[in-house]
């Protein structure tokens, strides 16, 4: 929805709201929130809302002491587990300088400026999302246990699967806030799912992706339940990822896709810091169906990169990442290793190719890639870059 400041204080005003959550993710992509009341709405969207950047993973090196947070009224949900009566609304925001420019760190910032360029380009990114997530049971003190919420299999079905109904409020939960999930299954894990989302253009479909991890963490704590997205909950079973579903054309309405993939493939290995943050991450390659080779098909198995064609469209499929990863940060690493591809026509390696090597075995492997990358000097603000190589 596109609504304007005045329609949204007005919104306010009818709705009964009495919380105004403004939303805003550091370095990592984890989210933080300010509330304010519906008073200092107006004082948000002309001078935003101040914050100790100094505190903030990423924000450290900023000049000054304070960020200032300004919403956008695109973004606009009430949050569906609040009362109906002093209803809670929620905004993501950008993270501006004290005369109102944009911070560079700001990682919604530098989805934004990536997606100025393709534009500029002529060329259209859209990204769809399929994560996984396990649910473990809690004690009485609702801390997470180490035993998972059920042990059915693959897209197996109640009773086996338990986790059934929490699929199912979670996503008549993100409906309501205004984001349609596409599937939802029980993954191959004990307790462990899955729910996917359409295509979307990058900035819509990182907000999107910040906003479904709250509502299955808050969904789940509800029922007495804790989800996990680490990469490797259970040491011998199969680990969380959060697979990226690609789409690109041109100006003329052309298919790039294969493109774009190729210059992912070349630049994959300088990216996977930021695709893959944690020691864990890198557990997870090359197991069960998770990649570690620098590989495509078109078969769909454990190669990074799944590309296929489907009633005219062409689909790539990015497989390394995890749940960890700042959605924001990640799409604007891809759409600009996209247009690399795009620009160059680079063509695909060989299928399977066994010649391309292998994904950083450790996080201190994919930390010198990162270091030694012009490409990603390029793209990412310094304070950024040391967040994720300190």
């Amino acid at each position: 929805m596109n609504y304007t400041e005045s329609e949204i204080m007005e919104y306010i005003e009818e709705e009964d709201a009495k919380f105004i959550r403004l939303a805003f993710r550091d370095a990592h992509g984890v989210q933080k929130n300010i509330s304010i009341m519906p008073s200092e709405i107006h004082k948000a969207f002309k001078d935003g809302i101040p914050i100790n950047a100094k505190a903030i993973e990423g924000f450290e090196t900023y000049k000054d002491a304070n960020l200032y947070l300004k919403p956008d009224p695109d973004t606009m949900a009430f949050l569906p587990w609040r009362p109906d009566t002093g209803r809670v609304l929620r905004m993501f925001c950008d993270v501006c300088t004290e005369d109102g420019i944009p911070f560079e760190s700001d990682s919604r910032n530098i989805l934004r400026e990536a997606v100025k360029k393709s534009d500029e380009k002529g060329i259209e990114f859209k990204f769809g999302s399929e994560m996984e997530f396990y649910l473990f049971k809690t004690d009485d003190e609702g801390a997470p246990t180490e035993e998972p919420y059920d042990n059915a299999g693959y897209m197996d079905i109640a009773p086996l699967d338990r986790g059934e109904n929490i699929r199912r409020e979670i996503c008549l939960t993100i409906e309501e806030m205004g984001l349609t999930p596409e599937r939802s299954h029980h993954e191959r894990g004990p307790g462990q799912n899955e729910i996917d989302f359409h295509y979307g253009r990058p900035l819509k479909a990182a907000d999107q992706i910040t906003t479904f991890k709250m509502v299955v963490s808050t969904v789940a704590d509800r029922n007495g339940l804790y989800a996990d997205f680490s990469p490797v909950p259970i040491s011998d079973m199969p680990g969380n990822g959060y697979h990226i579903n690609i789409f690109a054309r041109d100006k003329d309405g052309e298919d790039v896709v294969k493109y774009a993939a190729a210059g992912i493939i070349e630049k994959i290995k300088d990216i996977t810091i930021f695709l893959n943050p944690t020691d864990a991450s890198y557990t997870r390659f090359g197991t069960s169906t998770a990649p570690d080779k620098v590989n495509w098909s078109s078969n769909g198995g454990s190669e990074l990169m799944s590309i296929d064609s489907a009633q005219g469209k062409t689909r790539a499929e990015l497989r390394s990442p995890d749940a960890f990863s700042n959605p924001y940060i990640a799409y604007a690493l891809l759409i600009h290793a996209g247009l690399y591809g795009i620009e160059k026509k680079l063509s695909l390696p060989e299928e399977m190719d066994p010649n391309r090597g292998l994904l950083p075995k450790t996080k201190a492997e994919a930390i010198e890639y990162a270091k030694n990358s012009d490409f990603v000097k390029e793209i990412l603000p310094e304070s950024i870059i040391n967040s994720y190589l300190k």
